[in-house]
Formats: structure tokens, C-alpha cells, sequence
């Protein structure tokens, strides 16, 4: 069997390395589905262990994306080399090591970790000791968009702040505060941990409810309960601690503490909020096991044809990595097939086609490290990037391609921010394709996918989603796009040889030819005026 598995992947490189190409479209950039579902199948078989963070299938990943890049003939996007490095630190939380505990009104609270609480070190520092105070700080939000302030008035380095997860809601006289119903970015936890560090805190506790987090208390138990968690090792860290607490536990707490919670939220809404110090503390020590690893986002790029547009640059991104092995019996790889050997794959067969027919200004691809693990490797890349943000153009990305069917419609959430709106108008009307209805973005999808590390960095950017408008068989098309909800994140999400890879194809024609569009305009795009992530381009 195992010479079978190698002989077939041997096969598969040769064949990948040396694509096939109708005649007539030498002028063409076409992207071909037989090297896109070869490299889908690779990338989602068994051998490569489900591409994990730091485990050995992300590793045969890495060398798998390289040599293909290699084999088309595209430079490297790090000086002589395809690798940019990615440092990661794993850490698991060792809650029978530890020794935290909340205390309020001169007593601890009787809670359990899992099951009342979490907790981890953001900063990638093994053993941590407390004793501080609570400060309930609402929403924890600075927004000057919005003129809004919750730590307006107090000095809050070394303390633990709690806060309310998602951002004020609008009202009567203000609909449109905070985007409406949509969620903004500073109503995700990962800017309440960011905002803290740039406060001064020890510490942060979020208050978690289902709708506000908008996923039930078992979400955290998974992923901060009993497993390694990762985050970036090297350059900005966060705050000593991080964790969420359940809605009975800061009941529970703030009662101790001599407040009233529901006032304290209420009083929150409000922009003359102003943090409130609690009657509590956090004290004892935190212990974790940490290490650190290192990981390697891949790129490669195609130079541009024009003298002075070449030096600039479009970004194609997919992230490489899924869930890797997990558990000790049964079915334990997580292929990942649609999330995201998808995208991945997706990325090389553009990139032959990209390589065969450049275009004016430089296109990169990029396969990021880590983004299961909260977008990690995108993050790195923004931090250190291989080409000058200044310079590039927009970021495009790929997550969890179509695998149903081709569709009448594709899914642009976000371009509508930039100037992008319209070049995605006209790329879909080319191809006889308009863009799906937006849908109110109430959990901050935009905020979860690679392209937002771009984003907040200034680079007009948004994942290309798939369409719903399916054109052969409609509602068994849409039942079977449907039933991927119970596959995600799951063992199941494997490779099918079965799949109609047409709305695939499409994806990834449209995803090449926006690119296209923004690589051969007359100037680089803009945000519109007033966004929150809008930088000038000073040209």
C-alpha cells in the first residue's frame, strides 16, 4: 500500500510539473481543472496528516507548495527562497498546575476551569503570578470613528479587565452606530486582547453569552480547555493572561464584588461609560506548558511585464494548514479537503496560468501558515512583508472553495469597502456572473479570514466566496452545500472524487482575472473615504 501511495504521488508531481495547455489559449490566462484536482487531492490525502501546525504533515505540505512553484518556473518571494518563517509558540494550559483564582469581596469563588472559565498566557511565558484588581471596562472599546471611549479617565496598566465580547448596539436615535446589526471589528475578541495590550493591562476576562459571541459556551471549552493553543512568538505579544468567563461566573462575580451586572451593561451602551473597579482580584499563579516552533508561510511570484508597474504587486492568498491528527483512536487525521486544500490548490493551477500569461504588475502567491489558529501566518506576513505594503495593490483570498457546482453568482463581502466593489463588478459581468446579495455580516465574517491581517494594514483586500445562485439542479446543489456544515472542522472533510469541480474553476477564474483587472489598472486602488482600515496611497 505504501508504494502504491508514493508511486502515485510521484506520478502526480511529474504530471502537475509540467501542464498541458490548448493551443488556442496562448493569449489566455484559462484555469485548467485537471491540475487543480490533482493538487486538491494531494493536499487532502492521508499522507499529509492534515497539514497541522507543527506537526509533520504541514512540514510535507511546505516542501509539497514549494516544489510545485518551483516546477512552474515562478520566483521566490523571499529573496532566494520560497519560505518566509513564521514563529509560533504552543501553549497548553496546565489548570491542575495552577493555582488562579478569582476572589471578590474578600473570598474566592467556587469555579471550575472548563467549566466556569479559561485562561492562557498571551505573551508565550510558561508560569505567570497575580495579584491584581478588576476593572470592568464594558465593551473595552477605543474608537475614534465612532468617538467612543470605554477607558476614558483611568490608568489601567497591571490590571485585569473585563469586558463584554461584540460592540454597542445601535438605537432608535442612532441606527447606524457601529455598523447597525453587522458586526465591527471592535466587537471581536481578538481586538478586546489587542486593545488591552495596548492599554498597559495584566490581563483580560471576556464575559461570554451565546448571542454575543454568537457560539454556545462549548466553542471555548474546545479550544481552550485540555488543547494547545498557538499564537506568534516573535514581535508584538499580548497581555499575561487571557481568558473567557461564563455568564453565571461574572454573575457571580460582580454580585460578590457589590455591583449590579445588568446595570453595569446597560450603563455600557452608553458613551459617557467609564470603567468601574471591582471589589475582586485575581490572584495565584499560571502555569503552561510552551514551545515554540517554527512554521513557514510560502510565496511566489510572477514579475510584471511593465518597467514601472512591476513594482508593484497583487496578492493571492490561501491559508495551507487545517487541523492536522488528532486523538489516539479511530479516524484521527482531519483532511481539510475544502478548508482550505481548496484554496490552496486553487492558488497553483492560477499560478500556471499566471505564469504563462502575466500581466503588468507583479502577482504574488502566498500560502499562509496557521490561520486555524487565529490567522497567524497572514498576521506575520503584514508584520514583515516580503513586498512593501505601499506597494500592493489588494489582497485576494481563497478559503473553502465551491465543491457543489457552478453558480450564476460569486461572493465579494467586503470589496464593497474599496474600490475593489466595481473592479468585481466588472470581472463577474465578464463572465456572465453578477455578485451575490450581501448579507448583514452579524458574526464579523470578514474579520476571520486571512485577508483582514491585509485590511487593517491599509492593502484594499476580502476573500472571494462562493456563489448560491447554482445553475444545474438548484436546491440539491443547495442541500449539498448545506450538509458541508456538518463536515466542517470535522474528520470528514475529505476529498470526493465524485465532486463537480466546475463552481471550483469558476472561483478560481474569477479570483485570476480581478486580479488581472487590478494588475493591469492605470493606478493602484483606494478605501472608500471614512473606512476604518482606509489609508491614503499618497500618489
Amino acid at each position: 500500500m505504501k508504494r502504491s501511495y508514493v508511486a502515485s504521488a510521484l506520478a502526480m508531481s511529474l504530471a502537475l510539473a509540467f501542464p498541458v495547455h490548448a493551443a488556442d489559449a496562448s493569449k489566455t490566462a484559462v484555469v485548467q481543472e485537471a491540475p487543480l484536482r490533482a493538487h486538491l487531492q494531494f493536499l487532502a490525502n492521508d499522507l499529509l496528516e492534515g497539514r497541522g501546525t507543527g506537526q509533520r504533515g504541514g512540514d510535507l505540505t511546505v516542501a509539497y507548495l514549494e516544489a510545485q512553484a518551483m516546477a512552474l518556473g515562478l520566483k521566490p518571494g523571499n529573496g532566494n527562497s520560497f519560505r518566509q518563517p513564521v514563529l509560533i509558540a504552543g501553549v497548553k494550559t496546565q489548570p491542575a498546575d495552577s493555582t488562579l483564582k478569582l476572589e471578590a469581596g474578600g473570598k474566592p469563588l467556587d469555579i471550575a476551569f472548563g467549566k466556569d472559565w479559561v485562561f492562557s498566557p498571551g505573551d508565550a511565558t510558561a508560569v505567570h503570578s497575580f495579584n491584581a484588581d478588576l476593572v470592568f471596562v464594558g465593551y473595552g472599546i477605543t474608537a475614534p470613528d465612532e468617538q467612543w471611549n470605554d477607558y476614558k479617565g483611568m490608568d489601567l496598566k497591571g490590571k485585569i479587565l473585563v469586558m463584554m465580547v461584540n460592540d454597542p448596539q445601535p438605537t432608535a436615535e442612532q441606527p447606524n452606530r457601529f455598523n447597525g446589526k453587522g458586526l465591527t471589528y471592535y466587537g471581536r475578541w481578538t481586538y478586546k486582547f489587542e486593545e488591552a495590550q495596548r492599554q498597559g493591562a495584566a490581563g483580560v476576562l471576556l464575559i461570554h453569552t451565546t448571542p454575543t459571541a454568537s457560539y454556545g459556551w462549548s466553542v471555548i471549552q474546545n479550544s481552550w480547555s485540555g488543547v494547545e493553543r498557538f499564537q506568534l512568538a516573535a514581535g508584538t505579544l499580548g497581555t499575561q493572561l487571557q481568558g473567557w468567563m461564563t455568564d453565571d461566573t461574572a454573575r457571580a462575580l460582580f454580585t460578590a464584588a457589590g455591583q449590579d451586572l445588568d446595570a453595569l451593561r446597560a450603563a455600557a451602551e452608553k458613551k459617557d461609560f467609564k470603567p468601574v473597579p471591582l471589589a475582586a482580584k485575581l490572584q495565584g499563579e499560571m502555569k503552561a506548558a510552551v514551545r515554540k516552533v517554527e512554521q513557514f508561510n510560502v510565496a511566489a511570484v510572477v514579475p510584471g511585464t511593465d518597467p514601472k508597474l512591476k513594482d508593484e504587486v497583487v496578492i493571492y492568498s490561501a491559508h495551507w494548514d487545517h487541523l492536522g491528527k488528532q486523538g489516539d483512536t479511530g479516524d484521527t487525521i482531519f483532511n481539510g479537503a475544502v478548508d482550505n486544500a481548496s484554496g490552496s490548490a486553487a492558488l497553483l493551477a492560477m499560478a500556471a496560468e499566471a505564469q504563462r500569461v502575466p500581466a503588468k504588475r507583479s502577482q504574488m502567491f502566498l500560502w499562509v501558515a496557521a490561520e486555524e489558529q487565529g490567522l497567524l501566518g497572514s498576521a506575520a506576513y503584514a508584520s514583515s512583508p516580503l513586498w512593501p505594503l505601499a506597494k500592493t495593490a489588494a489582497n485576494l483570498n481563497l478559503d473553502s472553495l465551491n465543491f457543489v457546482g457552478a453558480t450564476r453568482d460569486i461572493g465579494t463581502q467586503g470589496s464593497e469597502r474599496t474600490e475593489l466593489g466595481k473592479l468585481a463588478e466588472t470581472a463577474a459581468k465578464s463572465m456572465g456572473m453578477q455578485i451575490a446579495a450581501a448579507k448583514p455580516d452579524l458574526a464579523g465574517g470578514y474579520f476571520r479570514s486571512d485577508h483582514f491581517n491585509f485590511a487593517k494594514n491599509g492593502v484594499p483586500a476580502f476573500s472571494i466566496e462562493s456563489g448560491r445562485d447554482y445553475i444545474k439542479d438548484p436546491e440539491a446543489a443547495k442541500a449539498k452545500a448545506q450538509a458541508y456544515g456538518k463536515r466542517y472542522h470535522q474528520v470528514s472533510d475529505e476529498y470526493d472524487a465524485s465532486w463537480d469541480l466546475s463552481g471550483m474553476v469558476q472561483t478560481a477564474q474569477y479570483t485570476l482575472n480581478l486580479g488581472r483587472l487590478i494588475a493591469n489598472a492605470a493606478k493602484l486602488p483606494e478605501w472608500k473615504a471614512g473606512d476604518a482600515f482606509a489609508v491614503p496611497r499618497n500618489k
